[in-house]
């Protein structure tokens, strides 16, 4: 980039401008330039795509009237010129209809010998922001570890005598009480089995773990959605037939997904005529992240998805969506995802959802079983 502001697009690389120039073309980076009036004079191809218009028509607007209504980042370019020094911003929100739903970091300084000149760089948070919130999750499934455990030992065993007073009662009332002493059992009940999904929480014993195909954990969770929840959604299908065996529990990931498919299908709703859930698997062999307790990077080659058709989930819900006790159900205890956090989590894994109107997907990223000669199990 420089005071002349050669367009990116120039072949020439003589000048050391014109050099610097050809690096900011092939950057991934979207970079773009904005003058006094804040109108765009100069923009790399990255953020051609980033905004979804060439650098020919982005030249006949304002900055402003690319993005968001009252976007922060039009005030982060004021404060540029009045302190004449970069500013940084995080986690913008730079979505429009032309480009869809988008987040980004954003990075401005002055443009030097160019009065009121600012560079603008967009670093987008989606990956990053999708990997942390994983991490997240997984530390919100545990946060519970420790009121699990005294809700196990502490609130069950009155339980028991609630319930066994009730039943001693029942016998001796008359029919009109015999309503009550009823209400009294199956509401005692119901706070048992609340208890006894909390007590999953609190065992970190480690899990045992062997090579599992997890077609097959797919394939008998879509038996058993089929029979109940999920008997009225028609399943697809898209597995990749090469794909290795993960390192895991096989009850404990029919558990998983069981959880996820039911969640899809509740999503859906029982009256929906095209209600429909898919289930799907690739490698991806470049996705590492660290593990919570060091630096180390961990690779998570295996991807199962479970997408469905339902109405979405709402954008406040989506951050926090895997915390203990977050449910919009009437009825729901909101302990099945964060219990898919907690288990995913133990597997050494990462989960996490996207969503918007009509699409939502649940995606498990598993580490594969390696044999001891360091290849594929399956091999």
């Amino acid at each position: 980039m420089n005071s002349g502001y050669h367009s990116f697009d120039d072949a020439s690389a003589i000048s050391g401008a014109s050099r610097a120039d050809a690096i900011v073309r092939v950057m991934p980076t979207p970079i773009i330039v904005v003058d006094a009036s804040d109108r765009i004079v100069d923009a790399n191809p990255a953020a051609e795509a980033f905004l979804g218009v060439s650098l020919a028509v982005m030249r006949r607007f304002t900055f402003a009237s690319l993005m968001p209504t009252q976007s922060p980042i039009l005030a982060l370019i004021e404060d540029v010129r009045s302190q004449g020094a970069s500013v940084s911003g995080y986690d913008f929100d730079l979505g429009t209809p032309r480009n869809g739903d988008r987040s980004a970091d954003v990075f401005a300084g002055p443009v030097p010998d160019e009065p009121g000149h600012v560079v603008i760089m967009l670093q987008e948070r989606t990956n990053a922001e999708k990997m942390g919130r994983r991490l997240t999750h997984r530390g919100a499934a545990r946060s519970v570890t420790a009121l699990a455990s005294m809700l196990a030992h502490e609130i069950k065993n009155p339980l028991s005598g609630i319930k066994g007073a009730a039943q001693l009662l029942e016998s001796s009332v008359s029919d009109d009480d015999r309503m009550l002493t009823t209400l009294i059992c199956d509401e005692t009940e119901r706070i048992v089995k609340l208890v006894d999904g909390m007590d999953l929480f609190s065992d970190t014993r480690p899990i045992a773990r062997e090579p599992v195909n997890v077609h097959e954990v797919l394939e008998h969770v879509k038996r058993l959605a089929q029979t109940g929840v999920a008997r009225h959604i028609r399943f697809v299908e898209v597995y990749d037939p090469s794909l290795p065996r993960v390192l895991g529990n096989r009850d404990q990931l029919i558990q998983v997904f069981f959880n996820l498919v039911k969640n899809s299908a509740e999503a859906i709703g029982e009256h929906a005529i095209d209600g429909e859930i898919v289930l799907s698997s690739a490698f991806r062999p470049g996705v590492r992240i660290a593990q919570a307790a060091s630096s180390e990077k961990v690779a998570l080659p295996l991807e199962f998805t479970v997408r469905d058709n339902g109405p979405g989930i709402a954008p406040d819900i989506l951050p926090h969506l895997f915390d203990p006790f977050l449910t919009t159900k009437a009825t729901g205890s909101g302990l099945g995802l964060a219990l898919v956090a907690k288990i995913i989590g133990d597997h050494g894994g990462a989960v996490s959802c996207e969503s918007s109107a009509g699409r939502t997907i649940f995606k498990v990223l598993l580490p594969m079983a390696v044999a001891r000669d360091g290849r594929a199990a399956d091999e």
